[in-house]
């Protein structure tokens, strides 16, 4: 049996490299972090990705929720409320305030430590060095770098290397929805939006980036789709 662990947040990316998993592991485990961070609506929206995608691909998909509070470090916009959301900024590789301090480290950490429970070796997920708001720890040398240390690290790592797998890593927004939509990834509850609102602002760094990759790849969000459909059977049944 061909086994992953997916770091899943329930956001674009994740949920590509979700179906994407899918499609090449026969069993998908999947962890998600509650760190406190501003848009925690993502985790109630990786669940119900992860329903839709038991239904699409008719596969069970193992869930484990990690509780971790980032927001007692803060220094980030994501995880300190006093900190505004940066809106309608020319995105560059400057490090924006958006960027959580070591998020992805701490959670690879924790990620490594629960795949060794489970005797795998394959951790995925949805780092990306293109489409991106210029965060450090989504780079390929830090993943390979962190691999090396997983497998130096650890019982399961004697016997067995770690792999970190990043199938989107070199790719552009509208290319990752081209490759999610190629394993029929539904985008439906697949939550981007900094700010944390079921109604995204539309004006952070990944609201813009999602916007202009669905254009870019000649498909519809079916994210905004859901939300209009929503508001019309509001409207026709109060």
């Amino acid at each position: 049996m061909k086994k992953c662990l997916l770091i899943f947040s329930g956001g674009l990316d994740s949920t590509t490299c979700l179906f994407w998993a899918l499609d090449n592991y026969d069993e998908v485990h999947t962890i998600t972090f509650d760190y406190h961070q501003r848009h925690v609506i993502e985790k109630k929206m990786a669940l119900n990705t992860i329903k839709l995608a038991k239904n699409i691909k008719q596969k069970d998909i193992d869930y484990f929720e990690f509780n971790i509070d980032l927001s007692r470090i803060g220094a980030s916009a994501l995880t300190d409320f006093s900190i505004d959301v940066p809106k309608n900024r020319n995105i560059d590789n400057q490090i924006p305030i958006t960027y959580v301090p070591f998020r992805n480290g701490i959670f690879l950490a924790i990620s490594v430590a629960y795949a060794e429970k489970l005797d795998i070796s394959d951790i995925i997920g949805g780092w990306n060095v293109l489409d991106y708001s210029g965060y450090p720890d989504c780079r390929p040398d830090f993943l390979e770098s962190f691999r090396q240390a997983a497998t130096l690290g650890t019982k399961i790592g004697q016997t067995k290397p770690f792999n970190i797998i990043a199938p989107l890593i070199g790719l552009k927004k509208s290319e990752i929805i081209k490759l999610g939509k190629k394993h029929n990834a539904d985008y439906s509850y697949a939550y981007s939006c900094y700010e944390g609102n079921e109604i995204p602002c539309g004006q952070c760094d990944s609201c813009i980036l999602r916007a202009k990759g669905f254009e870019e790849a000649g498909f519809v969000d079916d994210y905004m789709v859901r939300l209009a459909t929503s508001s019309k059977e509001t409207k026709l049944h109060p």
